[in-house]
């Protein structure tokens, strides 16, 4: 006689249907969002490892953020800036010497004082960019370059600014570089042998100047001084105490200089018996003799007029001597 086990409790055949139908949908889900994962993940330029390290260092920078928030307003920040100085000064890294580098004109105390100004002296918290800002705000600097040369000194090396002309204002001679920038007030010594100028405006004009040199280049070492007209244009004034007067406009007062040039060169009109040389009437040339006329230019209009009425015109292609001294 046979013997048949029956096990009480077991699943029904609907049970293991639905269990199955379950297992279904949950693998089908998980292919579905894995297919939609993996094609966001190749459209990302990192691999799957690098995301991760992404994340984690975001994670780990906004910790550090809050962490440095509580010890600010702990006070922790200072306290260990405190403890660096201690530690850097206890090591001899403080600053206590200053190597200044390419001054020639500009005054060095001033360069100290710059640099040995903050009170906290620490190598470590020396700001070179903010000291560097400082000194390009000194009239004489240029350029500088400031560096560390540890353990206690700072190298400061200085591009100056180069004089160039002498501007002559109401109360005192300025030196001036070839942008125009005023770098000290000099002594009728100092500012001897050197390109003076006079004139509202003249010392933004020195450019368009030697622009107008250039024209006529054997010419700029005999010049002496040069007024800025009228805010319009310039009066020359040679080493022989003559003055030439040239008309206004960049490309009309370097015609002129060049036509003045080419007479001088013939006639040597420099160093003879004219005072001065009016170019300001096109194509033509007046000479002035001592005793006979007044000043080229007069503030007033009149003035200049009656100045040139009483000149004597010759064509700038002509001699403009005597013929004696032709």
């Amino acid at each position: 006689m046979s013997t048949r086990t029956i096990k009480r409790g077991g699943k029904s055949a609907r049970k293991v249907a639905a269990a199955q139908g379950k297992a279904l949908k949950v693998r089908s889900a998980r292919a579905r969002t894995g297919s939609v994962f993996d094609s966001v993940m190749a459209w990302l330029p990192f691999s799957e490892g690098q995301l991760h390290r992404i994340f984690l260092a975001m994670i780990l920078g906004v910790v550090a953020v809050g962490v440095w928030m509580v010890a600010s307003f702990a006070g922790v920040p200072a306290i260990a800036r405190e403890q660096v100085a201690v530690f850097a000064h206890d090591a001899g890294f403080e600053l206590h010497n200053v190597n200044v580098r390419g001054t020639n004109n500009l005054n060095e105390l001033k360069i100290y004082q710059i640099a040995l100004g903050d009170r906290n002296r620490a190598m470590p918290f020396v700001d070179v960019h903010v000291l560097r800002e400082r000194l390009l705000a000194l009239s004489w600097v240029e350029d500088a370059r400031v560096s560390r040369q540890l353990p206690d000194t700072l190298v400061i090396d200085i591009v100056e600014r180069k004089p160039v002309a002498v501007l002559q204002k109401i109360d005192r001679l300025v030196l001036i570089d070839k942008d125009g920038i005023e770098l000290e007030a000099v002594s009728e010594a100092r500012a001897k042998g050197k390109l003076r100028l006079k004139g509202p405006g003249a010392g933004r004009q020195i450019a368009a100047l030697s622009d107008l040199l250039d024209a006529a280049p054997a010419l700029r070492p005999q010049l002496k001084g040069a007024e800025w007209v009228g805010n319009r244009r310039w009066n020359l004034t040679f080493k022989t105490g003559q003055i030439l007067a040239l008309p206004e406009g960049k490309e009309t007062s370097a015609k002129a200089l060049i036509t003045f040039a080419q007479l001088d060169g013939r006639n040597r009109l420099l160093g003879g018996k004219a005072v001065a040389f009016d170019m300001r009437a096109p194509d033509r040339i007046y000479l002035r003799l001592p005793g006979r006329t007044d000043a080229i230019e007069q503030p007033k209009p009149a003035a200049s007029d009656s100045a040139a009425k009483a000149a004597t015109p010759v064509p700038s292609g002509k001699s403009a001597l005597p013929k004696e001294q032709q």
